[in-house]
């Protein structure tokens, strides 16, 4: 059983299992209508080359012909990658996988010259929270309170030329109820993409 980590891509068919993987795990975990499409509509929110150097990064773990495990980077900025994607199949979860992945995207987003990685995941995967945790990722949310308030959990951690640097981001409040915390949420989303669509819009210029 010979693993390989490869460079990919959301269009390459080896990546469907990732991706349909993932919409099945957020649609079981949150419910296929607690957002509108779905998390069909969340896998898919981003451009695939989002995801490709030098903005970002697809990466699946493969074993013996099929993928197992997987993820992602898309750029903020100079600075900062946002991990997405993070999966692994359900029959070979507790094994590392996820964690081999998160290392392999943070090696090859300090060889693009990124210094800090940002990630977010969700209330009801405390198995994620635990990774991230163990991984020195630093909470951007009060730990002691009751995750639904965020919804969405985030966590920053320096990498590359900054690995082992104290992050300085401030933590953020929790909101007043699930839905304030939906809400709100679904505002940082909407921040994100169109920072990711500037982001994107700059470098075909330049390519150009």
């Amino acid at each position: 059983m010979a693993d390989a980590i490869v460079r990919s891509s959301p269009l390459d068919v080896q990546a469907e299992a990732l991706l349909e993987g993932l919409i099945a795990e957020y649609d079981g975990r949150y419910g296929a209508n607690s957002r509108p499409g779905g998390a069909r509509s969340e896998i898919l929110r981003y451009p695939p080359e989002a995801f490709a150097p030098p903005l970002g990064e697809f990466l699946l773990l493969r074993r013996d012909g099929e993928t197992i495990a997987g993820g992602a980077f898309m750029s903020h900025d100079d600075e900062t990658v946002e991990l997405k994607r993070i999966w692994t199949r359900d029959d070979l979860r507790r094994q590392g996988l996820a964690r081999r992945i998160v290392q392999a995207l943070e090696e090859a987003a300090a060889d693009l010259g990124y210094t800090r990685a940002y990630l977010t995941t969700g209330f009801r995967q405390p198995e994620a929270t635990n990774l991230y945790l163990s991984l020195g990722y630093r909470p951007l949310f009060d730990v002691a309170v009751d995750p639904a308030l965020y919804r969405s959990l985030p966590f920053e951690k320096h990498i590359g030329a900054k690995a082992g640097t104290a992050g300085q981001t401030p933590v953020y409040p929790p909101a007043a109820s699930l839905e304030e915390a939906t809400a709100r949420v679904a505002v940082v989303k909407a921040q994100q993409e169109a920072r990711i669509a500037a982001r994107l819009a700059a470098h075909r210029a330049v390519a150009a």
